[in-house]
């Protein structure tokens, strides 16, 4: 059986089609890690009966949340691989590094094009034609590591911010779970 950690710091919509699409499969959610207390996806994880740690950064600072999310990270291990799903902070180099190649991210928009927040906003207003998604390594970068997969789509005439955001998180959660699966089960 393979297991992973799932952070993330918000409605948790990756979340949930990773869950689903696991649950019949010889993957399990060891843990969800959230940076926010207030997120929905920490509900999610209590419905679905997954464990949940919450660490509140703003109650934290930085200092102090980046060595408590080591010390629960190793308090989890083994586990297969770490999946950042909508989670809004940035991995420290210490936890990258010892989780080298163990932790990918999604990300809106088809990268290098518009890292970091409202990626999907940014593409549309800038008028692009082609967006898409990315699956990533995680490095101490943002945004930054080796991309494992890209799905691009057109952007539409009639297309308006929120036809775009739908179309986009359609994307994320048919092929992130398929991503995870080809990256812990088929492996290059």
């Amino acid at each position: 059986m393979k297991e992973i950690i799932v952070m993330g710091s918000g409605y948790g919509s990756n979340f949930q089609a990773i869950y689903e699409y696991f649950k019949d499969k010889p993957l399990t959610i060891k843990a969800l890690i959230s940076d926010n207390p207030r997120a929905y996806i920490i509900e999610r994880a209590r419905l679905l009966n997954v464990r949940s740690v919450v660490l509140d950064y703003k109650s934290m600072g930085k200092e102090k949340y980046n060595e408590e999310l080591l010390k629960v990270l190793s308090s989890l291990e083994p586990f297969n691989l770490i999946v950042l799903a909508g989670y809004m902070r940035i991995i420290p180099e210490f936890i990258v590094k010892k989780y080298w190649k163990k932790i990918i991210n999604i990300h809106p928009s088809l990268l290098p094009a518009f890292k970091g927040l409202r990626a999907i906003e940014r593409a549309y207003n800038y008028g692009v034609k082609i967006t898409g998604i990315t699956i990533h390594w995680v490095n101490e970068f943002v945004d930054e590591g080796e991309i494992i997969e890209q799905v691009c789509i057109r952007i539409e005439e009639n297309d308006n911010l929120e036809t775009l955001e739908s179309k986009i998180h359609e994307l994320e959660h048919y092929y992130y779970p398929r991503i995870i699966e080809r990256i812990l089960f088929h492996p290059k």
